[in-house]
């Protein structure tokens, strides 16, 4: 069986019909927004995350389409860079990319801490604000929950100084679902990032709950479940009953992540200019509502 991307989905869409008429972001000037209930700051509900994506070298080209993908993410008015040391070469490239005439001020940058040890970690921190051409730090991340208590210690003594404005806690499966809600509780983090998407639906259980409960806020990645949700609309069109609130199969699945009220953003990753238009297209128009997300969530079941 063909493991269909995006790309394949869109082109057989388009083959079954043509597309919605007039796109979303275009009724709409301003994309939605959620408080970060830490500061009650706002936060545009799409950003864009690096992983893999943005692990490349630093030649013109790939800077150049790298500078155009944030580009559309700042001219549709959203502000969140996902990265880590993990990535590789990404936090260099986001540091090329503002060095190529992105406006830092337009970005809230959230990278991670993923070492071992106080000294260990410190450093690898101020070598991402080094390579990200940034003197502050929108947001620090204890990527995977990786010496968790050593690095929180070392984030809030930052945040003091003023070089990292939020602390954060992350990881990617649901396996760690119970080992995040604990340390939430332990150290009250202002973030989380977490995977939820329609075919990822543990974090409803408890870790969303308890994120309004503590007042932190909702970072989503996996929100196409690395591809999979695109494999299993693979030559289907949109149904009609979403039409009213989505344009693509894409919006589809971010407007279903985006609607649950704990989320704050969602932080799909691509490599295509035309897929970050798409993917900010979801931070426009309504969402939709408690019965209509059931419906989806039996919808997507059904396939």
């Amino acid at each position: 069986m063909k493991n269909w991307n995006r790309r394949d989905v869109l082109a057989a869409g388009a083959a079954l019909a043509a597309l919605p008429r007039i796109p979303f972001a275009a009724e709409a000037k301003t994309m939605m927004s959620r408080p970060i209930p830490s500061s009650s700051e706002a936060l545009p509900v799409i950003g864009l995350g690096t992983y893999e994506v943005f692990d490349v070298d630093s030649s013109a080209g790939e800077i150049a389409t790298r500078k155009e993908i944030v580009d559309r993410l700042t001219d549709m008015g959203g502000s969140l860079l996902d990265t880590s040391p993990m990535y590789n070469r990404s936090e260099k490239v986001i540091g090329d990319v503002i060095n190529a005439g992105v406006n830092r001020d337009k970005l809230f940058l959230a990278t991670k801490v993923w070492t071992d040890g106080r000294e260990d970690g410190i450093a690898q921190m101020n070598r991402s604000a080094d390579l990200m051409n940034t003197e502050i730090i929108d947001l620090m991340q204890v990527h995977n929950l990786r010496d968790t208590a050593v690095h929180m210690a070392s984030i809030r003594e930052s945040q003091e100084e003023g070089r990292i404005r939020y602390s954060g806690l992350t990881h990617y499966t649901a396996s760690a679902h119970a080992a995040i809600s604990k340390d939430m509780q332990t150290f009250k983090p202002e973030f989380i990032q977490i995977n939820y998407s329609l075919g990822e639906r543990e974090a409803e259980q408890q870790v969303l709950p308890l994120a309004q409960e503590l007042g932190i806020a909702v970072l989503v990645n996996r929100p196409f479940q690395a591809g999979r949700l695109f494999s299993t609309v693979a030559g289907k069109e949109l149904p009609d009953f979403a039409k009213d609130f989505a344009d693509s199969w894409g919006q589809f699945f971010l407007k279903f992540i985006i609607s649950h009220p704990a989320v704050t953003c969602v932080i799909p990753a691509t490599s295509k200019p035309h897929h970050m238009a798409d993917n900010l297209g979801a931070g426009f128009g309504e969402l939709p509502d408690a019965t209509m997300r059931d419906r989806m969530v039996e919808y997507f079941n059904s396939l």
